[in-house]
């Protein structure tokens, strides 16, 4: 279904590209755009930038760039109808839909396909859950019989999939959903007596993306039976990866940014415990070792992460095995144990969230006191084993990839072992050095000097000396026209007494127009499609204005319109100290007639170089001449644009 262009341009101008980029990733204001790390590239020094102002986003570490749509488009991988469709929700913009027939669903890409039956199936396990007497008597008293309220239940939209074992699947069928998709995204599975539903007799906990779409499930079983798994999961497939999804990031985001603290988990009870009685920054990894991307998941929201796990052997080793993961993200990591007795739901139970945000507070370690204390409590006075233990710490400090909280963590082991600081300094010092050796691909008995490591690269020929004749100066006057096409400046003439005379003229006109006179024609096909945009617009008597380029369709012209309206520098309020600095819409038509010129030249002067290779090889006199006609006009032409300029031709 197409979305009217008043509805969509509706939708782009209520969506602050801040508000919508906030969701997702930690900003800070510094001068008069936002920045933070980029969520689509991994780095430790913030280049990704948000101008409020022309509401757009960019990153000049990977340089995608665009509005806010498209910022959901390639974090969410939403496609452009989706990505309108949630930024209309959260705006509360209303678009005129209508439900999906079967047609329009066999018409859908494969994701949105993916995504469609997830919310089908989500609404009708929440539906089953609530207004079936099954789903009521079983799954409903089920959660009640643990503890969890109805707004907790609610919010993170539990649901139940109820007997016979085939009612969901039939009633999907019903609507329109193919049995191979069923089968794809693990809700229908196929025996020996034909389909059946994957869940049946489960209760159901939906896994959301950041944005709140649901991309798979969790399915627990009610019985007791240790041969029947506990927990069915959906399989991996094009919209759900383990590895890259928290359960909870959604409701938890905000908490975590808020508090600057994430509180990891091992379970879905977990989180909905902690959540229900007031600590609302948490999730969970949710039956996964703690993989990289999650780390880096909740690196945009924070650095901080709290690990509260079991205070059982395994959860005591979960923790261990994330801590080098996290350090080595340049995060801050502390682990609390909980009793013996305990895990996050039973605990949370049990006590009142003061006193649970107590023990949090009072028994957090950071990993150095923790890994020392619980290793050397195994190690006890064996020597080897305490060396072992004492290696084991010093390698993990190593992964810290900041120097001076290496240097911290030393001295805070220092004192714990009771250990000469240079002792641990020269150990992880070594282990340092073996760490480089092996990256650098060097055999351990080879010995590597300085000069060897950095001889001079090859001299290869870069992208730019590949580029066109004039691709710089092009892309400096379609910049222009983005950022100052309606403005105003004084275009000079001579009147009918040879007098000069100023009149307004917008710099989208100015341009166009002199290029257009003189038979300029941009050689980039993207550069060339927003010139022509512009003319048409001016023959239409109007100015598109930068945000009509930035939400363009055209995936090309978009790209290039934020990359060209972006920039990392700002010119400081030097006013304030008596300094004062002319910028260049201070001085916009020197800049714009300026830009021309050297546009020209640029190309004048190749096909000047053009013409004098082809005379190397002319050997008829009539077109000799020709040639050095050609050769003295443009010779002639050259001298008058850098006259112009202020420039002297050496000959």
């Amino acid at each position: 279904m197409a979305i009217p262009r008043e509805t969509v341009d509706q939708i782009l101008q209520a969506a602050h590209i801040e508000e919508v980029v906030g969701e997702f990733v930690t900003l800070k204001k510094k001068g008069s755009n936002l920045w933070g790390n980029c969520p689509f590239h991994n780095e430790k020094t913030p280049s990704f930038s948000v101008n409020p102002a022309r509401n757009i986003f960019k990153c000049f570490g990977c340089g995608k760039a665009g509005d806010s749509a498209k910022f959901l488009m390639e974090h969410e991988h939403l496609s452009y109808p989706e990505a309108l469709r949630y930024l209309a929700k959260k705006y509360n913009i209303k678009i005129e839909e209508k439900e999906l027939t079967a047609e329009e669903i066999m018409q859908q890409s494969q994701r949105e396909k993916m995504f469609n039956i997830n919310e089908f199936a989500n609404k009708y396990f929440t539906d089953a859950l609530w207004n079936t007497d099954e789903g009521k008597t079983i799954g409903l008293a089920y959660f009640r019989e643990r503890g969890y309220l109805n707004p907790i239940i609610e919010r993170f939209q539990l649901g139940y999939c109820p007997t016979p074992d085939d009612s969901f699947t039939k009633h999907a069928l019903q609507n329109g959903y193919k049995e191979d998709l069923l089968l794809e995204m693990g809700l229908t599975k196929e025996g020996a007596k034909g389909l059946y539903d994957f869940y049946h007799g489960r209760v159901m906990f939906p896994i959301h993306s950041l944005t709140g779409k649901v991309l798979g499930f969790g399915g627990r079983t009610l019985f007791t039976d240790k041969k029947i798994a506990k927990y069915f999961n959906s399989p991996e497939s094009e919209i759900y990866h383990k590895k890259d999804t928290l359960y909870g990031i959604y409701f938890a985001k905000n908490a975590i940014a808020k508090n600057d603290e994430c509180i990891l988990v091992e379970g879905y009870f977990d989180v909905l415990r902690m959540h229900q009685i007031g600590i609302e920054n948490v999730v969970a990894s949710s039956g996964t070792s703690l993989t990289m991307e999650q780390i880096r998941l909740v690196k945009r929201y924070t650095k901080n992460i709290t690990m509260l796990y079991d205070g059982d052997s395994a959860g005591i080793h979960a923790a261990l095995r994330g801590t080098d993961m996290i350090l080595g993200e340049g995060m801050n990591v502390r682990i609390v144990v909980l009793p013996p007795e305990h895990d996050p739901d039973t605990f949370g139970k049990e006590f009142s969230v003061e006193y649970v945000s107590n023990y949090l507070k009072d028994n957090a370690k950071d990993f150095v006191r923790f890994k020392t204390e619980l290793l050397l409590k195994d190690a006890e006075n064996d020597p080897i084993k305490r060396g072992q233990v004492i290696r084991d710490i010093v390698e993990t400090i190593s992964v810290i990839p900041d120097s001076i909280f290496r240097i911290t963590y030393v001295k805070e082991c220092s004192r714990l072992l009771d250990m000469p600081e240079q002792t641990l300094t020269n150990e992880l010092n070594k282990i340092l050095r073996a760490k480089f050796r092996k990256s650098l691909g060097v055999d351990d008995n080879v010995v590597v000097s300085v000069s060897e490591t950095t001889t001079t690269p090859k001299q290869e020929e870069t992208v730019e000396d590949q580029l066109p004749a004039g691709y710089y100066q092009e892309r400096e006057l379609v910049k222009l026209l983005l950022m100052y096409g309606k403005d105003t400046i004084m275009d000079e003439r001579e009147d009918e007494n040879g007098e000069k005379v100023y009149d307004p003229v917008a710099v989208a006109q100015f341009i166009v127009d002199d290029l257009k006179n003189d038979g300029f024609v941009f050689t980039n096909i993207v550069n060339r499609k927003i010139f022509d945009i512009f003319d048409h617009a001016i023959d239409e008597g109007y100015f598109p204005d930068d945000s009509f380029f930035v939400s363009h369709e055209d995936e090309t012209i978009a790209q290039l319109a934020a990359d060209l309206l972006s920039s990392p520098y700002k010119l400081d309020q030097w006013e304030k100290y008596g300094i004062f600095v002319k910028r260049e819409e201070d001085m916009l038509r020197a800049t714009v007639v300026s830009s021309i010129y050297r546009y020209k030249d640029l190309i004048v002067e190749e096909r000047r170089k053009a013409i004098e290779e082809e005379l190397k090889t002319e050997t008829d006199p009539d077109n000799q001449l020709i040639l050095l006609k050609q050769k003295k006009d443009l010779d002639d032409i050259r001298k008058q644009i850098n006259k112009e300029l202020g420039i002297v031709i050496a000959k």
